[in-house]
């Protein structure tokens, strides 16, 4: 049989792209998490250069025993129908239309607004606490603020915090919509589960840099769970809408919305082959 000289397998790059990662992550962190992934970057490098300099490492792969012949069989073989007019499809195949993502986004708003609530009744004996610490987020002065004057109403915080969640609500919901037919299994389950969830890592690693007086004062297990309820409803109410199949095989006519005399939607269809044996037929009896 014998074999084929290829290049030798290394987890250099793979050690080389950890150490860029700790690098970077240490800009955010702390100093030692960017001095290790320097030195595991600086390591990798040189092990990766030395795999191909002076000489490339190689390795010999056994080359696989050739297929038995396949006798030929007189049955049809049922092709798949995908597409359409010899088109690849794209996935997802069907949507959700926009409307679900707004109406998911406003109901997912809904919950995660009463739990919210529920929140600064129960930790603070205030229905504004967390509406005024949400404002915080883009009010120097709220974020600054005592507990006893986030605990009042504040005209202020509750227009700027009715404006912050539903742009956030709404634009989550469009998101959800757009996204959740790539993914398999219920969309309450990516919505609800693992998108909040990775949503609240990302803010909790962060927030200590970008607001750390807001970071002190959010309960992260109350956070998490008013981003569960958002994702969960707005997956359910997403999840209720019929979704709409894409245009994606339709000819470029069709979906400019163009009209031609001859051309009508649907009526653009390729020649059979009797059609064409006859054209050429005629083509050669004229010339």
């Amino acid at each position: 049989m014998g074999s084929l000289e290829t290049p030798a397998s290394t987890a250099w790059p793979l050690i080389a792209a950890v150490g860029v990662t700790a690098l970077l992550a240490g800009l955010v962190t702390s100093p030692a998490v960017s001095a290790v992934g320097g030195v595991l970057f600086v390591v990798a490098a040189t092990g990766w250069l030395r795999e191909v300099l002076p000489h490339e490492h190689h390795e010999p792969v056994p080359l696989a025993v050739p297929a038995p012949a396949v006798a030929p069989t007189p049955r049809p073989v049922k092709h798949l129908a995908a597409g359409e007019r010899g088109h690849r499809t794209r996935l997802p195949v069907a949507i959700y239309p926009y409307s679900a993502g707004l109406v998911g986004g406003a109901a997912g708003g809904v919950a995660m607004a009463a739990l919210a609530v529920l929140h600064g009744v129960l930790e603070h004996g205030s229905v504004w606490s967390t509406i005024n610490l949400l404002a915080a987020a883009g009010s120097a002065e709220l974020a600054s603020a005592p507990p006893e004057v986030l605990a009042k109403f504040s005209a202020e915080g509750f227009a700027l915090a009715l404006a912050i969640h539903t742009v956030l609500s709404l634009g989550v919901g469009l998101l959800y919509g757009a996204l959740l037919p790539m993914f398999p299994y219920h969309p309450a389950w990516w919505g609800g589960v693992v998108a909040p969830l990775l949503w609240t890592g990302l803010i909790a690693a962060t927030l200590g840099v970008l607001n750390p007086a807001l970071d002190e004062r959010i309960a992260w297990p109350w956070f998490a769970a008013s981003q569960v309820a958002f994702g969960v409803v707005a997956g359910l109410v997403v999840a209720r809408f019929e979704r709409v199949a894409t245009f994606q095989h339709a000819a470029l006519v069709e979906r400019a919305g163009l009209e031609s005399k001859g051309l009508e939607a649907g009526t653009i269809q390729e020649p059979r082959p009797a059609q064409r044996g006859e054209a050429e037929r005629s083509s050669r009896g004229d010339e």
